[in-house]
């Protein structure tokens, strides 16, 4: 309901009049059950009601709600604007893989479930699915668009001012469906310039013996196997690349908040917080290893 960027805004409005036309369109209706129900025996001419009520009204304001709505439609646009930044963005059950470009390389720069973009500036985004039908979905920004495997589809978003905008996957999706969220964050351009080139750096070095022992331990347990932490070795694509996971927000797609204990918590509780999730619960670590482990990725900013 508090919209913050102009495609949001448009489909508030066109909300705002749908709803305010159908409570007219109910008390209307209501007035004349309560107008037969007082005199029951007047006689009505019934066909002009069908005609008129039925036929006649409903065409008049669909036609005028097309007419209204149809400028406010987004043209299709096959490149993006020549200032825009492009964001691709791939949903898998149940997370969201989200790939940038590093200006100063053009190397593919990936993080996960969380969006960041700079404040007045378009945000081209390409959309597709490696599974099941995903839906992109952040209401204060733009309206949803179906992601579907094989095809990529796009959305043009524009955030007006800085703050942090929640997502959901809005096209069901399996077991998990309602744990697939997402955060858009929008920043002042150099702040999001800085953030860029933080992420287009690889891990930072270990600054402690426990941050040392949780690298370790993620090695031992063949956490890269799945996940990449650029700089490290780690290169597996089936999860989430971890290269700067303690920068974000939240952990497996809005579930947990990205804090030491929601980092623990996750590790070795995973099926317990997002059953069916391909990731195994690592319970059967001891609380030294989940905790160093913890430390570490929270230091990968």
């Amino acid at each position: 309901m508090e919209a913050a960027g102009e495609a949001a805004r448009a489909i508030q409005t066109v909300g705002w009049v749908l709803f305010t036309g159908a409570g007219v369109l109910f008390a209307f209706v209501m007035a004349l059950l309560l107008l037969a129900w007082r005199r029951p025996a007047r006689t009505v001419r019934a066909r002009w009601w069908i005609v008129g009520g039925g036929l006649v009204l409903p065409g008049v304001v669909l036609a005028a709600l097309y007419a209204w709505t149809l400028p406010m439609t987004p043209a299709w646009k096959p490149v993006p604007p020549p200032n825009a930044v492009v964001v691709g963005v791939t949903g898998f059950m149940w997370w969201w893989d989200v790939r940038y470009r590093d200006p100063a390389t053009g190397a593919e720069v990936r993080t996960a479930n969380e969006i960041r973009v700079p404040v007045g500036k378009p945000v081209y985004l390409a959309l597709d699915s490696a599974d099941a039908i995903h839906s992109f979905w952040v209401p204060q920004l733009a309206g949803k668009i179906d992601m579907l495997p094989g095809r990529l589809q796009h959305l043009l978003l524009v955030a007006e001012r800085p703050g942090t905008y929640r997502g959901q996957c809005a096209e069901f999706c399996g077991q998990q469906h309602a744990r697939m969220a997402l955060h858009v964050v929008a920043e002042p351009p150099e702040v999001f310039d800085a953030w860029l080139r933080a992420q287009a750096a690889p891990a930072a070095a270990t600054a402690s013996p426990r941050q040392a022992a949780g690298r370790t331990a993620f090695f031992a347990n063949r956490c890269d196997a799945c996940h990449t932490v650029r700089g490290t070795g780690a290169a597996g694509r089936l999860g989430p690349d971890l290269t700067h996971v303690g920068s974000r927000l939240y952990l497996a797609a809005g579930t947990l908040p990205n804090t030491p204990e929601g980092r623990r918590a996750w590790i070795a509780q995973v099926q317990h917080h997002k059953s069916g999730a391909r990731m195994p619960s690592y319970e059967r670590l001891g609380d030294e290893q989940l905790d160093a482990i913890a430390d570490w990725l929270g230091a990968l900013r």
